[in-house]
């Protein structure tokens, strides 16, 4: 990837096509996020049905942070009376 100046809100379009991963797909119809790694290691991060829409770009620790609280369960208030979702809290 040439030198461009990485930003939150950029268009995922110019971060390129290749590397994009769909780590939490699933049954949801192909609506998913997609994440890519950058080189400095920040994480980018996009809805899949909007390809050429806006990166989210979060640090290492940012993305540690969130995925370990979500583990935790501090994330489930946001899965709460979601359509098609169960409400109960599963346990591992």
């Amino acid at each position: 990837m040439d030198r461009i100046r990485i930003y939150n809100g950029m268009p995922a379009t110019e971060l390129g096509t290749d590397g994009w991963h769909k780590p939490w797909s699933g049954g949801n119809g192909g609506e998913c996020v997609e994440a890519m790694r950058l080189g400095d290691g920040r994480i980018a991060l996009r809805q899949s049905t909007d390809p050429d829409g806006p990166a989210l770009i979060y640090t290492h620790r940012e993305m540690v942070s969130f995925i370990e609280g979500a583990k935790a369960g501090h994330a489930d208030f946001l899965l709460a009376g979601a359509p098609g979702r169960c409400t109960e809290r599963r346990t591992a």
